[in-house]
């Protein structure tokens, strides 16, 4: 349930540009790290590096292990030679003619059907590649054709780009970056480089290192992966005034069955303790993991009845006044403004406290979005 209340206007605020964070922190656990109680009003200011020593024996943290595909597309039109600039989104089958695909575009002038587009490699070298654009949907999509190579997995090595969001090629200005170096920012530590279908980063993952991994091991903290292939919606702004009238934006999701099984232990020493101050708690490593775990509790909300791999799609919408399921905590950056990933985080701690922590934040000079510094909420 979404408070109809809840006015788009609430989720808004002005960060000063230089704020936008334009590369990760090195090592990847220095970045700051805020850390915020529910049940407390306390706030403090540490690094990521420092999350064991909030962590106890038992707790379980979830982890979306999905792995980020080379999207980004960067193209010239042939004939003209103009730029165009698209987002991979996935496969739509293909024949002798070529392989479908379904892309985001935007050029400087009017694309037109029947335009074909000729996509050079990673560093800008032509290669025999190119896209017939065959038919126009709604936001900027479109149907093509792929030609010059028969595969989508060798298209996307070779021509393909990290999908960093917008606003970090902006705020680089004319710093163009290394790609080699984004395409490993840009994934984490722990990603299943066997299925890259996202598009974009479970950014909150991309604070761990494997050392960090190990001293949480060792503190007896749980380990849980799942899968949600973030999509191109992930960061779409909210444009309706109220946020109960956005269209949330669809994704798929996989559980294997061994995360089912070391989810339902989770959750069943989770319902033994009954209160999570001090008992095992489940927290979630960014909003994409968060969305899967109370999907999953929409339709199976007893430990006992979780078997097996479980799959489908979520657009569940996690804003106020929602009542939390499963998930007692979050570890996440520091979103855009206006936006659903905005609208999760005040579901955990409240409008009026959201404004609070990220006026802080900007006045003790975080970093913000996908490569900025993180936010822990406990119980």
């Amino acid at each position: 349930m979404v408070d109809e209340g809840l006015r788009t206007d609430d989720l808004d605020y002005e960060l000063p540009e230089h704020l936008i964070a334009t590369e990760p922190a090195q090592p990847r656990d220095a970045a700051r790290l805020m850390v915020i109680r529910r049940s407390s009003a306390a706030i403090e200011h540490r690094h990521v590096r420092d999350l064991p020593e909030y962590l106890r024996q038992g707790d379980a943290l979830v982890f979306n292990n999905t792995a980020v595909a080379a999207a980004r597309l960067v193209g010239r039109r042939a004939g003209t030679g103009g730029r165009v600039e698209g987002l991979f989104l996935r496969e739509e089958g293909g024949g002798a003619d070529g392989i479908g695909w379904r892309v985001m575009l935007k050029a400087g002038g009017r694309l037109r059907l029947g335009d074909r587009i000729e996509l050079p490699d990673a560093r800008g070298r032509p290669t025999a590649i190119s896209m017939e654009l065959t038919q126009v949907h709604e936001a900027g999509e479109w149907s093509v054709t792929l030609r010059g190579i028969d595969s989508t997995q060798r298209a996307l090595e070779m021509i393909g780009r990290t999908p960093l969001p917008p606003y970090i090629l902006k705020a680089r200005g004319q710093r163009e970056a290394d790609d080699r170096l984004d395409r490993a920012w840009y994934q984490t530590v722990y990603a299943d480089l066997s299925h890259q279908q996202s598009v974009a980063a479970p950014t909150a993952g991309l604070h761990f290192t494997p050392d960090l991994l190990a001293k949480l091991d060792a503190a007896g903290v749980r380990r849980i992966s799942l899968r949600l292939d973030v999509g191109a919606g992930t960061f779409k702004p909210i444009t309706a005034a109220r946020v109960d009238e956005h269209r949330m934006h669809a994704e798929r999701f996989e559980v294997r069955e061994g995360a089912v099984r070391d989810l339902r232990e989770a959750l069943a020493a989770h319902d033994r303790a009954g209160a999570t101050l001090t008992g095992p708690r489940i927290i979630a490593v960014g909003s994409t993991a968060l969305r899967t775990l109370e999907t999953i509790a929409q339709t199976l909300p007893k430990p006992a009845e979780i078997y097996g791999r479980m799959s489908g799609m979520t657009d569940l919408l996690i804003a106020p006044p929602y009542e939390f399921k499963v998930a007692d905590g979050l570890l996440t950056n520091f979103h855009l403004p206006r936006t659903t990933l905005l609208a999760l985080v005040a579901a955990m701690i409240g409008l009026g406290r959201l404004k609070d922590v990220y006026g802080m934040a900007i006045e003790r000079g975080y970093r913000f979005y996908s490569y900025g510094d993180a936010m822990l909420i406990l119980p």
